[in-house]
């Protein structure tokens, strides 16, 4: 008999698209959180394999903190258009609106914890029982606290302690009226695995993940895309630089590298160099060592 080999990116794409169907068959209502980071775009992609030539069996959702890069922000919108599925968008600035929220002061002011209201209030409105989303378990250790389907409570909230068994590949996403469970198909990937996924599928991706030049401040250590969005001062000074950026999230709390990662080979080559994870490069992550926990068992994705 012959012997059919995967190698370990076929591996992988098999169990992401195997968790994407269970989704589909386990429940009533999900929606695929879409931030327009390389995670959530490689979740698109695995989707597509998952359910074409039909429609996506679920909507996607980004939460939009009104902070974006805009070449996040073009890049969602093309992509759209480009595979034909519906987008629903949450937007921050409507909770500040309507008083559900109070925007942060001061220098280091970030709309980035915001958006854990409007996502679950984008949950409530849409019932919402599944989200999928591109978490890795490389990501940050708290991530790596959590199983592939988690359970949230009626507040959205997470608990460590109420993880279930994941035996055989067999997944659990039973549970109770009011609650939730957010998807994690790709959390068994690094970092790594996803570039040479999205080289091997050739993605396309927003232009902030490849070197260029860019207007930043060093802030707190990091450099940040110098922006209206930053409460800016004298004690800022305007720098141009040749950056990239590794993760994408609102650009008051999102870092750039140094980088003449032009190519995709190059950024492998840059990654695989690096001792700093790519959260590293997340102001928000920096608030205390539990901040990442803090904030999932407060309904963050």
């Amino acid at each position: 008999m012959s012997k059919y080999n995967l190698d370990y990116l076929d591996e992988l794409e098999a169990e992401a698209i195997y968790i994407l169907r269970e989704v589909a068959g386990q429940f009533e209502k999900p929606a695929l959180l879409f931030s327009g980071g390389k995670d959530s775009i490689t979740l698109v992609h695995l989707a597509m394999k998952a359910f074409r030539p039909g429609k996506f069996p679920f909507p996607l959702v980004h939460i939009d903190t009104g902070h974006n890069f805009q070449e996040t922000i073009d890049y969602r919108d093309d992509m759209i258009k480009r595979i034909g599925e519906k987008l629903i968008v949450g937007y921050v600035q409507e909770d500040i609106d309507n008083g559900n929220v109070i925007e942060q002061k001061g220098k280091n002011a970030s709309r980035n914890a915001l958006q854990t209201v409007t996502l679950l209030n984008t949950i409530a409105k849409h019932q919402f029982d599944a989200c999928i989303g591109g978490a890795r378990r490389d990501e940050e250790k708290a991530r790596a606290k959590e199983r592939i389907f988690s359970v949230r409570d009626e507040f959205g909230q997470w608990d460590p302690k109420r993880q279930r068994p994941e035996l055989w590949n067999i997944f659990n996403g039973k549970i109770h009226k009011g609650e939730n469970v957010r998807v994690f198909p790709i959390s068994n990937w690094t970092e790594l695995d996803v570039w040479n996924y999205i080289r091997r599928e050739n993605i396309p991706l927003p232009t902030i993940y490849f070197a260029h030049q860019r207007d930043c401040i060093t802030r707190n250590g990091q450099l940040m895309a110098a922006s209206e969005f930053l409460n800016m001062d004298s004690d800022d000074v305007i720098e141009n630089r040749n950056v990239r950026f590794r993760t994408v999230g609102d650009m008051t709390c999102t870092a750039a590298v140094e980088s003449y990662a032009f190519e995709i080979d190059d950024i492998i080559n840059e990654i695989s160099a690096s001792k700093i994870s790519e959260r590293g490069a997340r102001m928000d992550d920096k608030v205390s060592e539990a901040a990442m926990e803090d904030r999932k068992k407060g309904g963050y994705f």
